[in-house]
């Protein structure tokens, strides 16, 4: 007859009331349901585990999960609850990380976290765990005296690994002609367990063996990288193939004389491999203190002659990589074959075939991998010559396994072997107390040194998950773009449309930068403020190709400075300033093109006059005067101000430039304006477009431009700023009443109470300096009218002007007319954004191609250079006109 089973101990819904315990007072933890992974069939505690706990008088939930490869039925029979709710729990344990939605407040969690090394798709799950203030056990880092892991999968990472690369091969030798004995071992989940595959191993080895393996194959040789316990379970499997083990120094000769009857295989520890760059010798307590010192000769020492490569070693930014995409390449150039080949029986494409990436660290020690191939999907093929993967076995290229979760494929055996090594932490893990100081937790160093290590290294992961993004992806060109205003977006559309290049912007306004890379792809938001955060500046200099300065002038000496140290290539719109002239010796040791007033004015304007002047030396003429205006203004339909002006860039640099001095010369007398104010006097109209009703006036120096425009017989050079009419006249008001003026205010001295620009506003709008930004910039647009539909419409505008006089042979005077009138989109780029970011963007697109090859200081004022930006900025839709009129 049927009886009721009675739950042990007459725990009914909870666990918290008949318990029976022992060992002090009971403790309630879970086992939770992994949930990330849909071939996550692994548990971090076996039955057996579970069931010393019940034994000892401790509740031990069980969240039901049918994907789980040990059924429910065999955690019930050992005395656990099975049930949905595991909040009654104070710590919960899994395999692989919970979603987000899914941790509870202050609770003790252990899991494999990644987020040790700022793995990007993590880092949400890293934010929660800060905010809800919960204490993670990361499997990752509880280690011994020694450093090594004490908890993990990693033998079983091997076994698995090993087993589908060897059914990698097997397919791979099919596409290339060849039935070998691999064709009948499967993927490491397609066996029961483990027996079974090690048993279809000892087959395909039997047959090897009996000397079926094809002889224009040639020898077979597995390099094995690491000592641990990774390779050690790869090694297991290799052990079930008729198999010699070789010193790495013999692979030469038995890859191309060796046994075919056996395969061949080899391990490599640091010493085989890893070269000090200055003398060719290895240090082994150099190396741990100072990697960066070394790089691997594996590409020439070892590669050559391996057919598979098991990787199984760890990498960091710091170490040497084991292969590059450019060694991919000479790995697939042909080998000479030991035998005669015909169709029936060919040759190899290239002797090293695959590699087995069991570390699976996506542009790790493997530059090329750059992504995990998955269960569903094992394997890829890398055509290093393409620089692309595919998914066939077929074609050229280098087979690549590379999961991440190769355990889950033997999760049986797995949860054995971890849960044995688990399993004695999780007694001082049970009263563990999330909302209780660590100091005052009764743990073990490897348990008490991981929460403590892990505190420190989130803080240290806050800063470094900008370093892990930014180096994610190999093989693609990394630019640093300081500045998130109005010009940053063209420059990282221009840029991005090549998928192979990355873009982070840098910027004290993080909110901008954070838009702007959900707008674009390959785009990184980092907060930065260069004044001060120079280090972080610095840091990130190193980790790009270009850096483009987007920031007013004045910090691009500082900031060429650091690249010049880096060897990294610098762009800018800005004018070159003497600070960063004073470079340019620096600049050319370094080996690394800075390029300067790459914008609009500075930069289109040197490159169409320059364009005219070079063809009137190549025709024979001489160039008597240069003019050119160029302004950034509202369209005339939203100029209805008192200063007829919006500022479309940098305020700061506008009015300055109402105060400056300027320098010009007119029909061969040079005028001088001195600064202060003066220049607002000198204005001169301009009806060269009479509907827009144009002033204008001198630009600084103008006069400096001769000998690089190569024009110091012109009797006329002068540079100017376009303004509608009334801008000067309200400008000169403001400057004569001391509005504008670069003397410091009494009322901000250093003496004064110290205060924000935000406390001086609000104090202004009456409004509580407390307020939040958001707040604060609602109060300021109802003060101002508040108009979306207006602030949607607007508009701003780009008038440039350029006048060469030309004198030909005959006598005859030319005067060409280059206009550029550009207006800005409504739901677009403005005008200003687009004729600055082009040019810039367009330049630096040159300089990570190679078309830029000149060293130093360079400025647009070269075919080499103009000409290809021209041509491009009209594709952007930047266009000119030119007209041309004549006299004696």
């Amino acid at each position: 007859m049927f009886r009721l089973r009675r739950r042990p101990w007459s725990w009914t819904r909870g666990c918290v009331s008949g318990q029976r315990w022992s060992h002090g007072p009971a403790r309630v933890m879970a086992i939770r349901r992994e949930d990330i992974n849909v071939w996550e069939r692994r548990a971090p505690l076996a039955p057996r585990h579970v069931k010393e706990l019940t034994n000892a008088g401790h509740c031990v939930l069980v969240q039901p999960s049918n994907r789980r490869a040990i059924h429910e039925k065999y955690y019930e029979k050992a005395g656990a609850i099975i049930q949905e709710d595991i909040s009654e729990a104070s710590l919960i344990i899994g395999v692989k990380r919970p979603p987000e939605e899914k941790v509870f407040p202050r609770k003790t969690y252990a899991f494999f976290s990644h987020t040790i090394k700022a793995q990007e798709a993590n880092m949400g799950l890293l934010d929660d765990i800060l905010k809800k203030e919960v204490r993670l056990i990361d499997y990752e880092k509880m280690v011994d005296s020694n450093g090594f892991r004490i908890v993990a999968f990693g033998q079983w990472a091997g076994v698995a690994g090993m087993i589908n690369i060897l059914h990698g091969l097997g397919l791979r030798f099919l596409a290339l002609g060849h039935h070998t004995p691999f064709m009948h071992i499967g993927m490491s989940h397609n066996y029961r367990n483990v027996s079974q595959a090690v048993q279809a191993v000892r087959d395909c080895g039997y047959e090897i063996s009996l000397g079926l393996m094809p002889k224009s194959i040639g020898p077979l040789t597995f390099v094995f990288t690491g000592t641990g316990n990774v390779s050690k379970g790869a090694q297991e499997i290799i052990n079930e193939l008729p198999c010699e083990f070789v010193e790495p120094h013999e692979l030469p000769e038995v890859s191309k004389h060796g046994d075919t009857t056996k395969v061949y295989a080899t391990v490599l520890s640091r010493h085989h491999h890893l070269v000090r760059k200055s003398d060719g010798l290895y240090d082994p307590i150099e190396y741990e203190q100072h990697p960066e010192r070394y790089t691997s000769n594996f590409r020439d020492s070892i590669a050559p002659y391996t057919t598979c490569l098991i990787n199984g070693i760890y990498w960091d930014p710091h170490t040497p990589r084991l292969l590059r995409r450019l060694d991919a390449q000479r790995l697939m150039r042909p080998v000479e074959p030991s035998v005669k080949v015909t169709e029936g029986s060919p040759e190899l494409p290239h002797r090293f075939l695959a590699i087995c990436d069991i570390s699976a660290d996506a542009g790790g020690s493997i530059e090329f991998m750059t992504e995990c191939t998955t269960i569903d999907k094992p394997f890829c093929m890398y055509d290093a010559n393409q620089h692309i993967d595919h998914d066939s076995v077929e074609g050229s290229g280098i087979l690549m396994c590379s999961i991440d979760n190769l355990p889950a494929q033997l999760p049986i055996e797995a949860t054995e072997y971890f849960g044995d090594r688990l399993f004695p932490y999780i007694w001082e893990m049970l009263p563990s107390d999330a909302t209780r100081p660590l100091d005052q937790e009764d743990f073990s160093p490897q348990v008490r040194d991981v929460s403590a290590v892990l505190k420190k290294l989130f803080r240290f992961c806050l800063g470094f998950r900008e370093h892990a993004q930014i180096l994610k992806v190999s093989g693609r060109n990394r630019v640093l773009l300081l500045g998130s205003g109005y010009v940053a977006g063209p420059v990282i559309e221009y840029l991005t449309r090549d998928p192979g290049t990355q873009v982070a912007v840098g910027s004290v306004m993080l909110s901008q930068a954070e838009e702007l890379a959900k707008k674009y792809p390959n785009t990184i938001p980092i907060m930065l403020d260069v004044t001060s955060q120079e280090s972080h500046l610095e840091s990130l200099i190193k980790d790009h190709h270009l850096v483009i300065s987007l920031l007013p002038y004045v910090h691009h000496p500082m900031i060429a400075k650091h690249c010049i140290n880096k060897k990294v290539n610098m762009l800018t719109a800005s004018y070159l300033s003497p600070a960063v002239k004073d470079l340019q010796n620096s600049a050319e040791e370094a080996g690394i093109t800075i390029v300067n007033e790459m914008g609009l004015d500075p930069g289109i304007d040197h490159m169409l006059a320059m364009e005219c002047i070079d063809q009137a030396k190549v025709d024979g003429c001489t160039v008597e005067s240069y003019s050119s205006f160029c302004g950034g203004l509202p369209a005339p339909e939203c100029s209805e101000n008192p200063l007829r002006y919006k500022f479309s860039w940098s305020p700061y640099g506008v009015l300055l430039n109402t105060i400056s001095p300027a320098i010009y010369l007119k029909d061969n007398q040079l005028v001088s304006i001195p600064p202060g104010g003066a220049l607002m006097d000198s204005v001169t109209p301009l009806d060269f477009l009479p509907g827009f009703n144009l002033e204008g006036f001198p630009n600084r120096d103008s006069t400096k431009y001769a000998k690089p425009y190569g024009i110091e017989s012109a009797h006329t050079l002068i540079r100017g700023t376009l303004r509608f009419k009334g801008f000067c006249n309200a400008m000169s008001g403001f400057v004569k009443l001391g509005l504008v003026n670069t003397e410091p205010c009494p009322m901000l001295s250093s003496t004064a109470s110290p205060v924000s620009w935000k406390e001086l506003l609000c104090h202004c709008i009456g409004v509580p300096p407390s307020i939040s930004s958001d707040a604060f910039k609602e109060v300021v647009y109802d003060r101002v009218g508040r108009d979306d539909h207006r602030m949607e419409m607007l508009k701003d505008l780009i008038v440039m002007r350029n006048d060469v006089g030309i004198r030909h042979s005959t006598g005859e005077l030319e005067t060409k007319h280059f206009s550029l009138v550009v207006y800005g989109d409504s739901n677009g780029f403005s005008a200003m954004a687009k004729t600055v970011g082009y040019p810039a963007a367009i330049a630096a697109r040159m300089v990570l191609d190679g078309e830029i090859k000149s060293k130093g200081l360079v400025m647009p004022l070269t075919k080499n250079v103009y000409n290809p930006i021209l041509r491009r900025l009209q594709a952007e839709g930047v266009q000119y006109t030119i007209k041309s009129s004549f006299s004696e």
